[in-house]
């Protein structure tokens, strides 16, 4: 199979999710481990800032509502850190569509709604990382 092609070795790209919902990260870390994708998960913005200058993932999924921090502000934060290297985000969020452009705006790469579509998110994930290679 052509590399440039297709990515062959998904456990090569470490995931972050970001949830302060326990049964959603859970859900789509089982989601991509499945695929082979190493997966961390972080329960607030402020603990995957950390993680992420600790040892950056090569992919963001990352919860829009969550307290304190929302995903926004994370977005906003990664994107301002001159010190990180390009981090692909994709927000996942309830919000309705006004909200999309506002992702966009602020650096986001991708915008998954909620309820999630299994295979909305294993495209997504999969297109952003070929994009990375």
């Amino acid at each position: 199979m052509n590399s440039l092609l297709h990515h062959s070795n998904p456990a090569d790209d470490h995931i972050l999710i970001v949830d302060d919902v326990a049964d959603n990260s859970f859900l789509l870390q089982t989601l991509l481990e499945n695929e082979g994708y190493q997966v961390d998960v972080a329960d607030s913005g402020q603990a995957a800032l950390e993680k992420i200058v600790a040892d950056p993932p090569a992919l963001v999924l990352l919860d829009v509502m969550m307290p304190g921090m929302n995903g926004f502000e994370v977005t906003r934060q990664i994107r301002q850190n001159s010190r990180l290297p390009f981090i692909p985000i994709v927000l996942v969020s309830g919000y309705d569509q006004p909200d999309l452009n506002r992702a966009l705006d602020i650096g986001a790469n991708g915008y998954i709604r909620k309820p999630i579509d299994f295979e909305e998110v294993i495209s997504q994930v999969r297109t952003l990382l070929l994009a990375k290679h």
